[in-house]
């Protein structure tokens, strides 16, 4: 059985910037363009090590499809954290883990329509260690964006709650470019300082990788 939490901490900056690595993709189960049995062959022939499809609040996709090898399973939450609204991914989860799945979406639009899933009431300490029983890691998503007024005191409240690493490797575009509240190098060296583990991706809405 894969240690995915030691797989996803050996991945290095170059494995991401390269394109060696992606591990936040979306496909057509959530908000994607890409048909996600599509999506994995592509990243077969592109030469990639490793994926992830992360969808938005459902694991349909490993449920219904072959999963390859270089495939990790994952997920990406809508939950709230006090006031501040946030994606959190889980990585290397148990699909099939009851606990889990009892996060997940109970209708298509609730993996898709943001003005449904900005309401979403998941309890972010339940959410973290669902994920942990699941046999994952929580991995805070896109932290620049998050609409904190001090990120790093966000981030260690999220680490007493079990948060395991965070988002470093991200481009931040469109919208997400003008609207964030930190920088990346910031967010870097707030994960060097809590000893996160530190993931990337591109966050991949579009047919093609």
């Amino acid at each position: 059985m894969t240690n995915y939490k030691e797989l996803i901490k050996s991945f290095n900056k170059e494995d991401f910037t390269e394109h060696r690595v992606n591990l936040h993709i979306h496909s057509t189960y959530s908000d994607g363009k890409g048909n996600f049995s599509d999506l994995i062959k592509q990243a077969k022939e592109k030469g990639y090590k490793n994926i992830a499809i992360s969808d938005h609040n459902t694991v349909n996709g490993y449920i219904e499809n072959e999963i390859p090898e270089y495939v990790i399973p994952a997920v990406e939450f809508d939950v709230w954290c006090g006031y501040v609204f946030l994606h959190l991914l889980g990585y290397g989860i148990d699909v099939n883990n009851k606990e889990l799945q009892s996060f997940c979406a109970k209708n298509k639009r609730e993996t898709e329509w943001d003005i449904i899933r900005i309401f979403a009431k998941r309890d972010i300490k339940k959410l973290i260690k669902a994920i942990h029983n699941a046999g994952g890691i929580a991995v805070l998503a896109h932290p620049a964006c998050c609409w904190a007024l001090n990120h790093e005191r966000f981030v260690k409240k999220l680490i007493s709650y079990g948060l395991d690493g965070i988002e470093v490797y991200y481009p931040y575009k469109r919208h997400r470019g003008i609207i964030k509240f930190a920088t990346a190098h910031h967010i870097e060296k707030i994960a060097d300082k809590f000893n996160l583990i530190k993931t990337g991706g591109t966050d991949l809405h579009d047919y093609i990788l």
